[in-house]
This record gives C-alpha cells, sequence and structure tokens, in this order.
C-alpha cells in the first residue's frame, strides 16, 4: 500500500524510539522496524585486544575528556588477516572516529613493536604489539548563530535537520557563516571533533566522500591550524534541500560514520530531469573522478578512460512520473555509495541533467529544448519563465534511515520538498502534451512516493 509522502498531516509514529528524546519527536519521521541483532559498543581495552567495558583504561590517569590521551595496548592475534593499522585500530577503539585515528598515527602517536608508525596505510601482521595514544581534541571555534532551522527529530545522540537549498552546510572559504553548522551550534551543544594542524581524511578512504574532510574554520589564514568538523558525518550540496542527519558526541559520530563507510545508511532523493531517463528503472555504476578540466565539479568515468583516480558510484533511479509530455520526469534515486555530487554526474551522463542544474548540463537552454518540442506553442512563454526562474538544481533528499547509534534501532525519517521545487513540479504537471487535448497531460504519480 502506498504511503502518501506529500500529504497536509504528516504520516503518525509507527513506534517509539527507546532513546531518551530531548525534544519530542517530529510526526513526521518514522520508525521503520527494530533489529534484534544489537551489538555493544564498549570503550575499554580488554586482554585480547576487544573492547570490554570493565577493563581499565591505562595511561594519561585514565579517560581524559574527549578520549585524548587514552592508550591502547594490544597484539595482533594469530589468524588475523593483513589490515591497515587505522582500520585495525579503528575496529578496537570504542566512541572514537576513524580521522582521530588517523590524526593520531600521522602525529606518531602510534608504536608498532616499539617503533613509531606515520602511515596510516600501514600493513599489521600477525604477532606484532601496537601501542596507540588517541590525540587530544582541538577546540571548537565556528561561532553559534541564531537562525531558524527545521529540525525533523532531535535525541541526546543524534539530531535529523531538513536543510534549505541554497545553504552550506559547514564554514569553509568564502562561506564563513551563515552555515547549517553555526545554526546547530546556537541551538545545542556539539563535541569540539577536531584535528591538529588541518590534518585531513585519506583519499584512499571512503569518508572523504561522505562528506567527512576536515573543514577549515578561518577562510582568511592560509595555515589551517585547527580543522573542524562538529557533529558531521555527511553533507549536501548547497543547492540540495533535505535530511541530514548530525552526530551529537563521539560515539554516535564514530558509529555513524562507519554506516557511511559500508554503504549501508538508506537514502532516497527525489530530481525533476529534463527528458525521461530510459529504461525508467535502472542502475548507473559508473566510477566518479575529479574533472581535470573543471577542478570545481566531478566527471563519470567509463572503463577505457578511467587512468585517473576514480572511485566506484552505484546509483539506481526510478522515474516516478513524466511531465510535460515527455519534456521532464520526477525521478527517485536510492544511493548505494556516496561520491561527491554522484546523482548529479549520473543524470549528466545517462543524458538527463537535473533541472537547473547549471554545472552538470541542466541548463536553461538544455532545459527548452527538451520542453519545447513536446508542448504546444502557447506553453512556451511560461515554460521560458519557469525555466528562467531556476535557481538551484532541482534535487531533494527525501528520506534517510540509520541504525540508530545508541538504541540500535533502525530509524527512518522522511520529509516532503521545499515550496520551490513543489511549484516547478506543479507547473509541469499543469502542462498539456501536444498529443493531448485534455486533462492535465502526463500526470501519472500525483504526489505520492512509495517507501518499499
Amino acid at each position: 500500500m502506498a504511503i502518501v509522502l506529500f500529504s497536509v498531516k504528516p504520516p503518525s509514529i509507527l513506534v517509539p524510539l527507546h532513546s531518551t528524546p530531548s525534544k519530542t519527536l517530529n510526526p513526521a519521521s518514522l520508525l521503520l522496524f527494530r533489529n534484534p541483532r544489537s551489538n555493544s559498543y564498549h570503550s575499554a581495552v580488554g586482554n585480547n585486544g576487544a573492547i570490554e567495558p570493565e577493563e581499565e583504561v591505562h595511561g594519561h590517569g585514565g579517560r581524559a575528556e574527549g578520549y585524548g590521551g587514552l592508550q591502547f595496548e594490544s597484539s595482533v592475534a594469530v589468524g588475523s588477516k593483513k589490515e591497515r593499522i587505522d582500520s585495525w585500530l579503528s575496529a578496537r577503539i570504542g566512541d572514537v572516529s576513524r580521522a582521530r585515528i588517523q590524526s593520531s598515527i600521522r602525529q606518531g602517536f602510534v608504536k608498532v613493536n616499539g617503533l613509531p608508525i606515520t602511515k596510516v596505510s600501514h600493513i599489521v601482521k600477525v604477532g606484532d604489539m601496537v601501542d596507540c595514544t588517541v590525540s587530544h581534541l582541538q577546540p571548537l571555534k565556528a561561532e553559534p548563530e541564531d537562525m531558524p532551522l527545521d529540525i525533523i527529530y532531535e535525541d541526546d545522540h543524534v539530531l535529523v535537520v531538513n536543510k534549505p537549498a541554497h545553504m552550506v552546510v559547514h564554514p569553509a572559504p568564502g562561506n564563513a557563516n551563515g552555515t547549517l553548522v553555526n545554526g546547530i551550534l546556537h541551538h545545542c551543544t556539539l563535541p569540539a571533533f577536531g584535528l591538529p594542524d588541518g590534518e585531513l581524511t585519506s583519499e584512499s578512504d571512503d569518508e572523504c566522500d561522505n562528506g567527512l574532510t576536515m573543514f577549515n574554520p578561518d577562510p582568511i589564514s592560509t595555515q589551517c591550524r585547527s580543522s573542524i568538523r562538529p557533529g558531521i558525518v555527511h553533507r549536501l550540496d548547497k543547492g540540495t534541500s533535505g535530511l541530514l542527519v548530525v552526530a551529537k558526541n563521539e560515539h554516535s559520530h564514530a558509529h555513524l560514520s562507519e554506516q557511511f563507510k559500508l554503504h549501508t545508511i538508506h537514502r532516497q532523493y527525489i530530481s525533476l530531469t529534463c527528458g525521461v531517463p530510459s529504461p525508467s528503472n535502472g542502475c548507473i555504476e559508473i566510477p566518479i573522478a575529479r574533472d581535470m578540466n573543471n577542478r570545481i565539479r566531478m566527471a563519470a568515468v567509463s572503463g577505457q578512460n578511467n587512468t585517473r583516480k576514480a572511485r566506484l558510484a552505484t546509483s539506481r533511479y526510478h522515474v516516478m512520473e513524466v511531465l510535460a509530455g515527455g519534456g521532464s520526469a520526477l525521478v527517485e534515486w536510492r544511493l548505494q555509495t556516496g561520491r561527491t555530487h554522484q546523482i548529479r554526474v549520473h543524470a549528466k551522463y545517462i543524458g538527463n541533467p537535473l533541472l537547473g542544474d547549471e554545472v552538470y548540463g541542466g541548463t536553461k537552454s538544455m532545459a527548452l529544448s527538451r520542453l519545447r518540442p513536446r508542448t504546444p506553442s502557447h506553453y512556451h512563454g511560461p515554460l521560458s519563465q519557469l525555466v528562467s526562474n531556476l535557481q538551484r538544481p532541482c534535487l531533494h533528499a527525501f528520506s534517510l534511515g540509520f541504525k540508530h547509534p545508541h538504541s540500535k534501532e533502525n530509524v527512518l525519517f522522511t520529509c516532503p520538498p521545499p515550496p520551490d521545487f513543489a511549484e516547478v513540479l506543479r507547473q509541469l504537471q499543469s502542462i498539456r502534451s501536444s498529443n493531448n487535448h485534455g486533462g492535465l497531460g502526463d500526470q501519472t504519480a500525483s504526489l505520492s512516493l512509495f517507501l518499499c
């Protein structure tokens, strides 16, 4: 049975969340089901290298605030496979993000058989003795700003927010304030996740493409002395609206980051495209790399051209509604990976860039070239006006699901598109096809979305 997503009355809550919320659960959020297989998440080191709650933490007077100075000692067990040291440590030190472990390695805080190791890609072998001291966090420097936030759900561990279009997620050069992070810091306290001396996550890790790279809080300084990422585990482009989850403590950050790394996060988007993708359902598996001709954008890289550092990207799409006689379409996307600009790049690759996406081919001329031939001439004026008014790519993150880092419940949140997206959709639905002399053209899906 279909769930009407864009109804005036939001869907009701199916099951209450077992964690203690700091605010009332928004009725627009949904809890899908409970996973009975929940693992405990511990934080101290046991004799066998696993994390045990009753063991004493060694070094620097026990666990310091933010886990700075926590010391981990263990040997690589017999039967262990070859593994990078950052991955090996990450799997054994709870509540600490992998990026912070990588920083500890680069600063020389990790020793293997008594010798400092500074490469995060160092391979540990059976019998190696590993000694790690977790680096201290740097103080958070992003300034709180009072601004309206559309909070879908919040508890003591996570916050799910509906990001408006045209808002940057976090401070960066050219966007020192007015970001989502600035607003969240005013709303609640976030731990100062940071790395000293501008350390970045490794480019060889999926974390980079999931928005886990550090950012510079001081856009004027060329020397980033303290790069920060308070609670951010993924990003949405400035022009993309929709759901985004923020971690409110380091345990939640580490847990959610791992889910993004393993591609177990449920993400659905809707878009309006130039033309109609064919076939109406498909899976795009094309690597994505930085565009060599334009460093601010990404590019799909086919097999024979994959000579540079490209990363596999997989997107599934479904045409929900054909619009304006086939000049456009309402398309649902499900991401299996999280690469930079992934949907926008893949939409361009199949020849159907997003309406309003000037960077990836969804220009005004492209949109009109698809819309005008399929509609009567008296619609051409309104279409030109409609296309000229587009201020951003028509892309909205409408569904986000993950395993709650505290309760271990599988939770799902949904959010209808903002007025600008909904208005463009409404106008396209009202335009008759040149082959249709009655009704409202090719409306087939109305405003119902199906969650399967």
